[in-house]
């Protein structure tokens, strides 16, 4: 029986699950699973966080840990299991051998793992997230059980300087479709591979808007309470909010007062909370480590203002477009970000927040978000009709369920397409 002919199920492919970091993906699994959708999971890797988001515990998919191989013989029974699971496997090895000899051999051999596992739980579609580990193993699997597979690719996956381009283009054109978070991914790929452009659809990551309520921003009273949240990477530009928080402090009364709460944890946290005690800032900046979603919204609930100073990363990776930027401007916090990827089609700038420019960030120069500071520190700034905006632009661009039913649509025919018009 023919994929096409059965149940739809849809299986995640996922390098870790779960991930603190990745919001996104279970927001997506919850919002298909709420249209009713029968999901599974596959992860690759064990997860390492210490810390986890209640909402992992509403997700209903099974999960299943596809393991990496330590020795050789582990392939040879992954093998085995592949020849008595899977018709027709004998004839449609040979096609993927070229892309199995380029391939590290846990993925290989995962791969083959994914497409027995796939193919006994009776999967139609495998979707991955990220053109990297995930879409290998993917593309791996569907090959070999002739099951579509789809790809989300995200930032790291494009732009980071260790992407293999030449084996990126050829998983993403085996892929059935690919999904770009924004428009400038999408127009990244279909200007980097020209032969992908039917393949590639735009379909942003989305938030569950009644887990985002919306407030009217309450009037300044105090410092300017700014909220920061991320993994303490280079790539966030948390530094450089320090680093300006710095020159506004340097100033004493000519400048607003601030209170600045970051909320993450990562490489550079040792660095960061060196920075801030260097600085003599430890009486207005506050490093409050991971937090999970229910904290962050109790963080924005506070803040005056979200920042998020993004640049390019010395590796050439950078943010797509941070889910907790989007959250802020759902709750009606107004937001200051850098014209980043994708970014600039979420902050507006003088219609949904402040858009600053990321090259000068991260040429080490903060004038503008200094400003940006000061601007949305002075009563004059227009911060309900800010919020108004940002919360409209939200609703209409980035509502998950409407982008979850895109996403099925593409994957499980056009039936669910049409369910879009009643969301």
């Amino acid at each position: 029986m023919q994929s096409s002919e059965r149940t739809p199920r849809v299986g995640y492919v996922l390098k870790v699950y779960p991930r603190f970091s990745e919001t996104f993906v279970v927001t997506e699994i919850l919002s298909r699973e709420a249209a009713g959708e029968d999901l599974a999971i596959f992860a690759m890797r064990p997860t390492t966080d210490a810390r986890f988001h209640p909402e992992i515990a509403r997700v209903q998919a099974p999960v299943t840990h596809l393991p990496k191989p330590a020795k050789l013989s582990d392939a040879w029974t992954v093998l085995r299991e592949a020849r008595a699971t899977i018709p027709d496997l004998d004839n449609r090895l040979p096609g993927i051998l070229p892309l199995l000899a380029r391939l590290e051999p846990s993925e290989a051999v995962q791969g083959m793992h994914l497409a027995v596992s796939a193919t006994r739980q009776g999967i139609t579609h495998l979707h991955a997230h990220f053109g990297s580990m995930a879409a290998r193993v993917a593309r791996v699997a569907g090959a070999l059980a002739d099951i579509p597979f789809s790809v989300t690719t995200h930032a790291k996956d494009l732009f980071h300087e260790s992407v293999d381009h030449e084996l990126l283009h050829e998983i993403l054109a085996a892929a059935d479709h690919v999904v770009a978070i924004s428009e400038f991914n999408r127009s990244f790929l279909v200007t980097r591979y020209p032969d992908l452009a039917d393949k590639v659809v735009l379909i942003r990551n989305g938030l569950d808007l009644a887990r985002f309520e919306y407030d009217e921003p309450a009037p300044l009273s105090g410092p300017l309470k700014v909220a920061a949240v991320g993994r303490l990477v280079e790539k966030k530009g948390f530094s450089l909010l320090v680093d300006a928080v710095r020159q506004l402090v340097e100033r004493g009364d000519t400048a607003p007062a601030v209170q600045v709460r970051i909320a993450g944890d990562g490489d550079q946290a040792a660095a960061l909370a060196a920075q801030v005690a260097d600085a003599g800032l430890g009486d207005t900046i506050e490093l409050l480590g991971p937090r999970h979603q229910e904290e962050i919204r109790d963080l924005l609930r506070w803040a005056d203002v979200m920042a998020a100073p993004c640049i390019v990363g010395a590796d050439g990776n950078a943010d797509g477009l941070p889910t907790v930027l989007l959250e802020a401007m759902a709750m009606g916090v107004p937001v200051i970000g850098s014209d980043v990827t994708g970014i600039p089609e979420a902050v507006q700038d003088g219609s949904t927040g402040v858009l600053i420019s990321a090259d000068r960030l991260g040429e080490g120069d903060v004038s503008e978000l200094v400003a940006g500071l000061e601007r949305v520190a002075d009563p004059a700034y227009p911060r309900e009709a800010t919020a108004r905006a940002a919360r409209a632009l939200i609703e209409a661009e980035f509502d998950t369920a409407r982008q979850a039913l895109r996403l099925a649509g593409h994957q499980q025919g056009q039936a669910l397409q049409t369910a879009e018009r009643g969301v």
